[in-house]
């Protein structure tokens, strides 16, 4: 848990470990769409899978383990603001990386996804009980 430091704000130290969490959930995102859907940019990764998942495994599973302990420190140990962080980073990263490297444009359809993802993080940022 977090406990107040003295001249700054605890408010401004939580909203420090939720950005924290959802970036190392944004990168461990990343490693895995690079895991998973690498094999269609790279004739490398689609002929050697087994090492792929060895070598990337390990850090994008410490990048979940770190995020998931950030995101429950903001959020007072629960661990639903947790799985819709990683939910929603993971639907913005998708898209991004699927955008850059395969070329596969946001639709009406994705744009309104990710529109809601967007509205989700708010509402569990603001929206205190």
């Amino acid at each position: 848990m977090v406990r107040a430091l003295p001249g700054i704000n605890n408010s401004t130290v939580k909203i420090k470990e939720l950005l924290i969490g959802a970036f190392l959930f944004f990168i461990g995102q990343g490693l895995a769409w690079y895991q998973t859907n690498g094999q269609f940019i790279s004739p490398w990764i689609k002929n050697n899978p087994i090492l792929v998942s060895i070598i990337v495994g390990v850090p994008i599973g410490l990048l979940y383990i770190y995020g998931t302990r950030y995101v429950a420190e903001y959020s007072n140990g629960e661990l639903w603001p947790v799985r819709i962080v990683g939910f929603v980073t993971g639907i913005v990263g998708f898209t991004f990386f699927t955008y850059i490297h395969l070329n596969e444009s946001i639709t009406l359809k994705t744009g309104v996804i990710l529109t809601l993802a967007t509205v989700i993080v708010l509402l569990q940022v603001f929206w205190k009980t």
